[in-house]
């Protein structure tokens, strides 16, 4: 599978690494330009492209940059995807710690992935939100192992939602439908889910557990 990943920090990288490793064709770009991946390109195979690069042909593109960063990326990024192509979002909010005040998150009533959804134009598949980077590479295990960990997935579009859950087994983690985009605050930040190295049966209590009401450090 093409798999474009635009952003290469701990997430994007690790990511980079995971998939390149079971056999998927990645590019990768970065907010520096490809020159800065070169290193990252050499130890996986993955091809360093621009942002405006990364989504052409690709089946999947991975948007793993600072929630901040989502309105300036290009306007016609998605113009040479293929065809019924995914799109898997990343982010997080964190108004105090790095992306200011967003206005239609805080008061418009919108979850952080339909804000994003509504920036990039297109629906996403919100997954990877809550996990630490590391394990993206020391915790995958095989599908039926009693200590495979379980990733939510949110989304609108179920075809789109099937596509990543197959996905992320072939990257050695089961997973668990937390709802459309309208739930997907039940993964945001200082959730019970967030950062939870647990299986199905925990993370959907977790999930169950949620408020929606953001904890005074998530909000700007």
């Amino acid at each position: 599978m093409k798999i474009g990943i635009i952003g290469a920090g701990n997430i994007g990288g690790n990511l980079t690494r995971r998939l390149t490793a079971v056999g998927h064709e990645v590019s990768v770009a970065n907010s520096r330009g490809p020159e800065t991946l070169a290193e990252l390109a050499a130890e996986t195979g993955a091809k360093a492209v621009t942002a405006g690069e990364a989504a052409r042909d690709a089946e999947v593109v991975i948007v793993t940059v600072p929630l901040k960063a989502v309105p300036s990326l290009p306007a016609d990024l998605f113009a040479q995807a293929a065809p019924g192509f995914a799109v898997i979002d990343t982010n997080n909010y964190y108004p105090q710690q790095r992306d200011g005040r967003i206005a239609a998150i805080e008061d418009g009533g919108r979850t952080e992935s339909r804000w994003v959804a509504e920036q990039l134009g297109h629906t996403v598949v919100k997954a990877f939100n809550g996990t630490y980077a590391a394990d993206i590479l020391e915790r995958p295990l095989p599908a039926g192992a009693p200590d495979r960990m379980a990733l939510p997935v949110a989304a609108d579009d179920e075809g789109a939602k099937k596509l990543v859950r197959d996905l992320i087994d072939q990257l050695g983690f089961d997973t668990v439908d937390s709802g459309s985009l309208d739930d997907s605050w039940r993964q945001q930040p200082n959730t019970p889910v967030y950062g939870l190295r647990a299986g199905v049966e925990a993370v959907t209590r977790a999930l169950a557990d949620a408020s929606p009401e953001r904890t005074p450090d998530f909000r700007g």
